[in-house]
């Protein structure tokens, strides 16, 4: 024989016989669904059973911000901010090495090698103000942009900065920035614009290029004694150096980007990067990267090969 359930309304005081339309075996599976919770009472005044159905609750995961914007409630005018904040931090950089060098503080190639560390890197760290998607991408690189505009007019000698050309060149000719500072903006710029926060190959591409290649130069001119034999010019030690501090940065540039969710770390990540620079410290090595530019042959290894282990 069924059992009596009532239901009882929260409106009126009249209670719907459910056992009329479904006897009480067929709304058990129901009532023990993990999605329902079910509670009997017995009511001080009938004698009847008082069913009461409720939400399961479920574990309260918040998911990591997919940016760190300033102005979450308005990603566009967030973004602007960002870019002039990134901008003006760029320029502050910029200003800080042009002024080393014109002070003599430094000698003029571990100035411009300064430089190559450590306006990319720093440019990098910017990124996660930016909002996701095309418009803080493009945003973000209008700052490398404007400076490859900058190469060119100084390059051509249309504008003069002396400053910045000591900062920027081995020998203070202007005509140098048409070469390695300008190959050094547009890896940043065009890895920003298509590949972006989310993925390995910006990270391995700018750690090798600012970092690896930075840092090759300056071990090899101090430590440098063993060369290499298909190549005088480039040492043992520069090589494992530059192979050192690009597989490095890029796996703290990977923490740093996994800690905003922009991607997620993996040892196979890992391993991929290690690759990568790799790769590029030998092209880098070569002779082909003396005749050319490493500026231009290490970035084109690190997206050739990202894109093979990533």
């Amino acid at each position: 024989m069924a059992a009596n359930v009532y239901i009882f309304s929260p409106i009126r005081s009249s209670s719907f016989r459910l056992d009329t339309l479904f006897p009480i075996t067929h709304l058990q599976p129901i009532f023990n669904s993990p999605c329902c919770s079910l509670s009997v009472a017995r009511s001080s005044t009938t004698s009847s059973f008082g069913l009461r159905l409720g939400a399961t609750r479920l574990p309260n995961r918040s998911p990591k911000p997919p940016a760190a914007l300033m102005l979450p409630e308005n990603p566009v005018a967030s973004d602007i901010l960002a870019a002039g904040l990134s901008g003006c931090i760029a320029l502050s950089l910029l200003r800080l090495w042009g002024e080393t060098a014109n002070r003599r503080i430094f000698d003029q190639k571990l100035n411009r090698k300064l430089v190559h560390i450590s306006v990319g890197l720093v440019f990098m760290l910017c990124w996660p103000m930016f909002s996701p998607g095309p418009r803080g991408a493009i945003l973000a690189a209008l700052i490398p942009g404007i400076n490859i505009i900058q190469m060119l007019l100084l390059g051509l000698g249309i504008m003069k900065d002396e400053a910045i050309v000591k900062s920027m060149s081995r020998n203070g000719d202007y005509r140098e920035l048409l070469k390695g500072p300008l190959y050094y903006a547009a890896t940043i710029t065009l890895t920003c614009i298509i590949y972006w926060r989310t993925s390995p190959i910006t990270i391995a591409a700018i750690c090798n290029l600012c970092a690896g290649d930075g840092l090759a130069d300056i071990i090899g001119r101090r430590f440098g004694s063993h060369k290499i034999p298909y190549n005088k010019n480039k040492s043992v030690a520069g090589s494992v150096a530059m192979a050192s501090a690009g597989f490095l940065a890029s796996i703290g540039y990977m923490h740093y980007f996994s800690s905003f969710g922009f991607l997620q770390e993996s040892s196979e990540m890992v391993m991929g990067f290690l690759v990568v620079s790799l790769a590029s410290a030998l092209v880098e090595s070569l002779p082909i990267s003396t005749e050319l530019d490493d500026n231009l042959t290490v970035p084109l290894t690190s997206i050739f090969v990202g894109t093979l282990v990533f």
